[in-house]
């Protein structure tokens, strides 16, 4: 199964896989080729930690080109909505719906495969759900608008 992205998450990922490809493989080539230049690469800690740097990019690489070639494109959807406590509807707050790999709460961005993320887009327009948190604590929620 592969990851849902947005078309800029998406975008995003490619760049990074470009960047990689084409910069830092060149970059830390470079590095092991100096570090070989110091002598004896048993006790060369700058070799070690070149070949070690070599080894995160050739994995960043390889994780970044399986999520694109098993990549779902989604629409990324703004949702506002309110946290509902004792029958009264909290302060609206409005997150955008996306992909795993682009969620980010910080920026309001939430994984449509979370709980919230989930029953956020099975709600309806002025509808309550209750939703389960992987920690056991059961939430009310009430969707204002979806785009």
């Amino acid at each position: 199964m592969g990851v849902h992205l947005t078309k800029s998450g998406y975008e995003k990922m490619q760049q990074r896989l470009r960047y990689l490809r084409e910069v830092a493989r060149a970059e830390v080539a470079e590095e092991i080729k100096v570090a070989r230049g110091f002598g004896d690469l048993s006790e060369n800690a700058e070799y070690d930690a070149a070949r070690k740097k070599q080894g995160e990019i050739e994995n960043e690489i390889n994780d970044l080109e399986s999520k694109l070639n098993t990549a779902t494109i989604i629409n990324a959807t703004e949702v506002e909505f309110c946290y509902v406590v004792n029958g009264v509807d909290g302060a609206k707050k409005t997150y955008t719906i996306v992909g795993s790999s682009e969620a980010d709460l910080s920026k309001d961005m939430i994984s449509g495969e979370s709980p919230i993320g989930k029953a956020l887009m099975e709600c309806d327009i002025n509808q309550q759900k209750t939703v389960t948190l992987p920690n056991g604590k059961k939430t009310v929620i009430k969707v204002f608008s979806k785009n």
